[in-house]
């Protein structure tokens, strides 16, 4: 199943219960007067956060959802039932915008609830309209609609070591190897769609899809995915050989576009923690890997070689990884 990260749903809260026009009917009581009940409030809708990234995929085909309504009132005076309220769960890490006010909500914490839409009032029976010149009020009123709206979910992840890097970098097949996730791998652009997850030793670690220049203005699949980088703990840059053998400047430029565009989005992406990943290193021979790493070196950030068919350099990659957790 893809993984979905966005979603558009349309809500409406529940509607108030209509009061009722009822009397009074007891024996030895004449004349009983009014007795006609309110009705009940529509139930409300609330945002609720979960732990489970997966559920925005269960709105794929249920889009519309409607608050339960109130209860009409009854005869003695009884107020109508309450409707229930509607609790949708999305993932922590959701954005929640009113398309039609603009208000944004943010889920941060597990089990977090946040009050989206209010069910209507309920109605009045006649009871309500009593007084000294309307002793018998034939009047109610209908129970108030519940307020509805279109909103907006975008999914910002919480993870604890972002991917990131140009297309095809290695990011998936590095993925692959340090969680045992399962991951599509291809030897073409944009193999990666939507972002991958896996565990690595109860840390959380994030394939972000590839950047290119220009992601930060919408090009590629632009800001869709910046965002996801916005709350990883701490950023796995991987940049390729590929990029010194076919890209004029090398991998010291590859590297540094990448870096721009986390500047230009901003959100202080370019103040994370970083760790540099110089892939797929079994492409070239070793003087080219040493000029490539003496390139980097002058950059003063933790920077090391990585071919994925050595289990010396997987190793290295995951004592560097746990180290640097642990630091947090």
């Amino acid at each position: 199943m893809a993984f979905i990260d966005e979603i558009k749903i349309h809500a409406t809260a529940g509607k108030g219960g209509d009061g009722v026009v009822r009397w009074r009917q007891e024996k030895f009581i004449a004349k009983g007067g009014p007795a006609g009940g309110n009705g009940g409030k529509g139930g409300d809708i609330y945002a609720e956060a979960t732990r489970d990234i997966h559920i925005l995929s269960q709105y794929r085909h249920k889009k519309i959802f409607v608050g339960q309504g109130g209860a009409p009132g009854g005869s003695k005076s009884l107020q109508g039932k309450y409707g229930d309220d509607l609790y949708l769960k999305f993932p922590i890490g959701s954005i929640i915008t009113h398309v039609e006010t603009g208000k944004k909500f943010s889920l941060l914490e597990e089990g977090q609830k946040i009050l989206l839409l209010k069910g209507g009032h309920g109605g009045y029976g006649n009871e309500h309209f009593k007084s000294s010149t309307n002793v018998t009020p034939l009047q109610q009123t209908d129970g108030k609609p519940g307020e509805k709206g279109t909103f907006k979910i975008e999914l910002e992840l919480f993870a604890d070591i972002g991917l990131v890097g140009f297309p095809n970098a290695g990011k998936s097949s590095l993925l692959n190897i340090v969680t045992n996730a399962d991951a599509k791998v291809g030897d073409y652009a944009f193999t990666t769609l939507d972002p991958n997850l896996g565990d690595f030793y109860g840390y959380i670690i994030a394939d972000i899809p590839g950047l290119i220049e220009g992601a930060s203005d919408g090009k590629g699949l632009g800001t869709k995915f910046l965002r996801h980088i916005k709350r990883t703990r701490m950023i796995l840059h991987l940049v390729s050989f590929e990029h010194e053998l076919k890209l004029a400047g090398g991998m010291v430029k590859a590297y540094k576009a990448i870096r721009e565009e986390l500047k230009t989005y901003g959100n202080g992406l370019d103040e994370k923690d970083e760790l540099i990943v110089l892939t797929k290193s079994d492409l070239v021979d070793e003087k080219i890997k040493k000029k490539a790493e003496a390139a980097f070196k002058k950059l003063k950030k933790d920077t090391f070689s990585l071919s994925l068919y050595d289990d010396a350099s997987v190793k290295t990659l995951r004592d560097n990884l746990i180290k640097m957790l642990k630091k947090k």
